[in-house]
């Protein structure tokens, strides 16, 4: 299949008005094309057998046979990227993980038509999501398709600074921000965290009500702290702040202590939580007392803002294409002289404990 052809999707789902929803969203986008729908996992099982789709939508609560089962059964037979999109996910913990450690590319919550700027969000989010699977290691690269809105930069949450300024001597924080196969990666990273490293925020494009589940799982797996953030929350050593999804992190500064600003806003970058702007408050905010991580994700998110955290002398790093599910925004970060290393998954947690016991760091050019 060349590279200018469409994404073929299969929507497995028991709701007709769902698939319906679902059908008319991806229909909307030029480089996507519905392969076909399937009422539960056998109807889907057939279709697949008479063609090979490039990414599935898989509900989990069907009839005759539920979706984990049905994942499961793809993943070890025929691996094809899936996308879980089910309400079931935003209930508890485990079974977002469960689907993630099963084998999903990614989870979206079901678009709901509460409004029309909530279902054009859930637009962008499921498209989005879709070309990021195609792109995903289990399947050929695929190009993105055209913005479905104009394409928000970091100005609408916080405005630049002309120029770098310098930052005074404070506890070091570390910024984390990660799309497409980054929960599984974030959780390879901070599970072996020790309870003294810095403090870390991060942001990992989830939708809303996600991210709390996301956050309580980490908690229970690792040795640091791991919450779902809240406006004024503390950044503290052993601790980390995860986004909230629907809404933006901002860093900031009292006296030699940091704290997290979260706030309502425009999607930036076709996101929120941003990259961008988590970044872009780092920098202007910490300076050479902070480390960017831009890890695994499609799309060019963080790239601006890891480019901003180096200027102001942050150290930077991006994690390795071998390593990445989507070598997507690391590429653009490292592609615009964001990044100061790349580095393997495997020895992210490594720079983020060095990085912690520095005596001081050199101002980057």
């Amino acid at each position: 299949m060349s590279r200018q052809d469409p994404i073929r999707v299969l929507i497995v789902d028991d709701s007709a008005s769902v698939r319906q929803t679902l059908v008319s969203i991806l229909d909307a986008a030029p480089d996507i094309t519905i392969l076909g729908t399937a009422a539960d996992p056998f109807i889907a099982a057939r279709r697949i057998q008479d063609e090979m789709p490039d990414v599935i939508l898989l509900d989990l609560e069907m009839p005759r046979m539920d979706g984990l089962t049905f994942l499961r059964k793809i993943m070890a037979q025929r691996p094809i990227p899936v996308i879980v999109c089910s309400a079931l996910t935003e209930q508890g913990s485990r079974t977002l993980f469960d689907v993630l450690e099963a084998g999903a590319v990614d989870v979206v919550p079901k678009p709901r038509a509460d409004t029309r700027q909530f279902l054009l969000e859930s637009s962008v989010r499921v498209c989005d999501a879709v070309r990021a699977a195609a792109r995903a290691k289990l399947r050929p690269v695929r190009p993105p398709g055209r913005p479905i809105e104009k394409k928000l930069t970091a100005d609408a949450m916080l405005p630049p600074f002309a120029r770098a300024r310098p930052v005074a001597g404070t506890e070091r924080i570390v910024c984390i921000g990660a799309s497409t196969g980054g929960t599984e990666a974030l959780r390879d990273v901070l599970d072996v965290l020790p309870e003294d490293c810095p403090g870390l925020v991060v942001v990992q494009h989830m939708p809303e009500r996600f991210t709390a589940a996301f956050a309580k799982r980490l908690d229970g797996l690792c040795a640091i702290s791991v919450k779902e953030a809240t406006d004024g929350d503390a950044v503290l050593p052993g601790q980390a702040l995860i986004a909230p999804g629907g809404r933006h992190l901002l860093v900031q500064r009292t006296g030699n202590r940091y704290s997290v600003a979260v706030r309502d806003g425009p999607l930036v970058s076709r996101h929120r939580p941003s990259v961008d702007v988590m970044f872009r408050s780092a920098a202007q905010c910490a300076g050479t007392n902070a480390l960017g991580i831009l890890m695994t994700g499609m799309g060019d998110d963080g790239a601006t803002g890891l480019l901003e955290m180096r200027r102001a002398g942050a150290l930077t790093v991006a994690q390795d294409e071998e390593s990445c599910v989507v070598f997507g925004m690391p590429k653009e970060a490292i592609e615009r002289g964001a990044v100061a290393k790349v580095l393997p998954l495997g020895r992210m947690h490594d720079e983020i404990v060095r990085f912690g016991t520095m005596p001081s760091l050199r101002q980057q050019a």
